[in-house]
C-alpha cells in the first residue's frame, strides 16, 4: 500500500532529491572503463559474454541486418514511428538557434557561432524494457542540429543480434548513421576512449541502468555526456474532481519503469487519496510488471495531503519532478506558477504517457530533482557555441588603456604588456606617419 501523508507530517526527507551516485557500483564501473581503455575490443568481447550472455567477434550492426529488423516490423508500428517522429521534428525544428554578430565598439566586431557536434552516441537502453522511443527523441534534434555521424548503441541479446527490432527501425527513421550491439559500462568506456572498431566520439545521450549512469559520469571529461540520468518521476497535481482511477493509471505508468522510480500524488481531497490508493492496488494485480510497479509505489510512491492546489504548486517547485500532471480544469491558470519541472502535462486529457511517444517535446528529462536547473534533451544539446572577436587599431586604442589598469589590478603584469606593446607600435607608427591598420581587412 503506498504511504498517504499530511503536508504539515512531511519531513525534509520525503521530498529530498535522491542522490545519483551509486558507491556500490562505482569501483565495479571504474575497473570496466580502464579495461575497456587498455585492451580495447578484447575486452568488450569478454563483457559482452560476461554480461549480455553473447558471444561477438564484430560490435557493429551490418547493414544488411539491419535492413532486415526494419523490414519485419509491422506497417503500422512504422506509421506510428513515422507520426511520432513528425512530430519531435515539428516541435524541435523552434529550437534551432542561429549565431549572431555585434557591433557595439566602433571598429570592432563580436559575434558567437552555433555549430553542431560532429559525432555524437546515443544509448538507448535493452534491458528489462526496451525504449524505441528513445531512439527518436535523441536521433531527431541531433540531426537537426546538424551532427554529422550519429551513433547509437543497445545491449544485444543471447543470440548476438538487437534484441528488439522496433529499435532498430526507430533508429532507421530518425537518421542514425551507424548502430553498435553494445551495452553497460563498457559500451560507454568504448564510446568515450574508442577501440579498433568503436569510433570515439565527442558527446553521449541517453539514460541506462545504475553502470550506464555511473560510468557517464566518470567519462565525463574526457567526452561530453547530456546530463546525469537517475530514476524516472512523475509528481501529479490533482484536484477533488479529478478520477482516482485515471490518476492512479498515471502513477503506475511511471512506477513500471523501474522498482527506484518514484510515483507522487499531491491533493487537496482525502476523498481522492483514499480512492487512488485502492485504485492502486486494484489495477496493480493486472499489470504485467506489477512486481517492478509494486516495489516502486510501496518503497517510493507518496500521496500528500494539503489545502489548495495553489499549495500543491509551491510544493512542487521544491521537489522539482521530472513530468508534472496537473489534473485540473482550469490547469492553465497555474502554469506560469510552475517553475521547476522537466516537462509539465496540462488537464485531464494529457497523461504523461503521450509525452513519452507522440507529443513531440523530448521524453529525456532531468531526474533527481535537477529541473531546478537543467532542462530537457533539446537541439541544443548536440550544438556548441564559439564567439569570436575583431578589434582594429583605433578600437584597440580606444580601450587599450582599460584593459592595461584592469590586468593590473589582477596582477597579471604579461597580459598588460601584451597590450601595451601594441599601444608603443600605434604610437611610434603614427610618429612615423604611419597606420596599423593598413591591409587589414576591417
Amino acid at each position: 500500500m503506498i504511504r498517504t501523508v499530511e503536508y504539515k507530517a512531511l519531513t525534509a526527507e520525503d521530498i529530498r532529491p535522491r542522490s545519483v551516485s551509486r558507491s556500490d557500483v562505482s569501483d565495479a564501473v571504474a575497473a570496466i572503463l580502464e579495461d575497456v581503455r587498455n585492451r580495447g575490443d578484447d575486452a568488450l568481447v569478454e563483457y559482452s559474454r560476461k554480461f549480455d550472455g553473447a558471444e561477438l567477434s564484430a560490435f557493429e550492426v551490418p547493414r544488411a541486418e539491419w535492413d532486415a529488423a526494419v523490414n519485419a516490423v509491422e506497417p503500422e508500428a512504422l506509421r506510428i514511428f513515422e507520426r511520432a517522429r513528425d512530430n519531435i521534428a515539428a516541435f524541435h525544428r523552434n529550437q534551432i538557434r542561429r549565431g549572431f554578430v555585434s557591433h557595439g565598439t566602433p571598429g570592432a566586431v563580436m559575434g558567437q557561432r552555433i555549430t553542431p557536434i560532429e559525432r555524437v552516441a546515443m544509448y538507448v537502453p535493452g534491458g528489462s524494457a526496451a525504449y524505441p522511443s528513445c531512439a527518436l527523441m535523441a536521433a531527431v534534434p541531433a540531426k537537426l542540429a546538424g551532427v554529422s555521424e550519429l551513433i547509437m548503441t543497445t545491449p544485444p541479446g543471447e543470440d548476438g543480434g538487437i534484441k528488439n527490432k522496433y529499435i532498430l527501425a526507430a533508429a532507421k527513421l530518425g537518421g542514425v548513421d551507424r548502430v553498435f550491439k553494445l551495452g553497460g559500462a563498457q559500451a560507454i568506456a568504448a564510446l568515450a576512449y574508442g577501440t579498433k572498431t568503436v569510433p570515439r566520439v565527442d558527446k553521449i545521450v541517453g539514460a541506462g541502468n545504475a553502470f550506464v549512469a555511473e560510468a557517464k559520469r566518470q567519462v565525463f571529461g574526457q567526452v561530453g555526456i547530456d546530463m546525469m540520468a537517475g530514476p524516472s518521476d512523475v509528481l501529479i497535481i490533482a484536484d477533488a474532481d479529478s478520477d482516482p482511477a485515471l490518476t492512479a493509471a498515471d502513477m503506475l505508468a511511471q512506477a513500471e519503469h523501474d522498482a527506484l522510480a518514484r510515483a507522487v500524488l499531491i491533493t487537496p481531497s482525502r476523498a481522492l487519496a483514499a480512492a487512488v490508493a485502492l485504485e492502486l492496488e486494484r489495477q496493480l494485480e493486472a499489470l504485467p510488471r506489477r512486481d517492478t510497479a509494486r516495489a516502486s509505489i510501496e518503497d517510493n510512491g507518496i500521496i500528500i495531503i494539503l489545502d489548495t492546489i495553489a499549495q500543491a504548486v509551491e510544493l512542487s517547485n521544491k521537489i522539482a519532478p521530472e513530468h508534472l500532471e496537473l489534473l485540473a480544469d482550469n490547469a492553465f491558470d497555474y502554469l506560469e506558477d510552475i517553475k521547476n519541472a522537466g516537462s509539465v502535462f496540462l488537464g485531464r486529457h494529457t497523461p504523461e504517457a503521450l509525452g513519452d511517444y507522440l507529443a513531440g517535446p523530448s521524453n529525456t528529462l532531468p531526474t533527481l530533482g535537477m529541473a531546478r536547473f537543467a532542462s530537457p534533451l533539446s537541439v541544443d544539446d548536440f550544438t556548441k557555441r564559439s564567439s569570436f572577436t575583431y578589434f582594429g587599431e583605433r578600437a584597440l586604442t580606444d580601450v587599450g588603456r582599460d584593459i592595461i589598469t584592469f590586468a593590473e589590478i589582477e596582477g597579471l603584469s604579461a597580459h598588460a604588456r601584451s597590450v601595451q606593446k601594441r599601444l608603443d607600435k600605434y604610437d611610434a607608427a603614427r610618429g612615423n606617419g604611419q597606420s596599423g591598420e593598413k591591409g587589414e581587412t576591417r
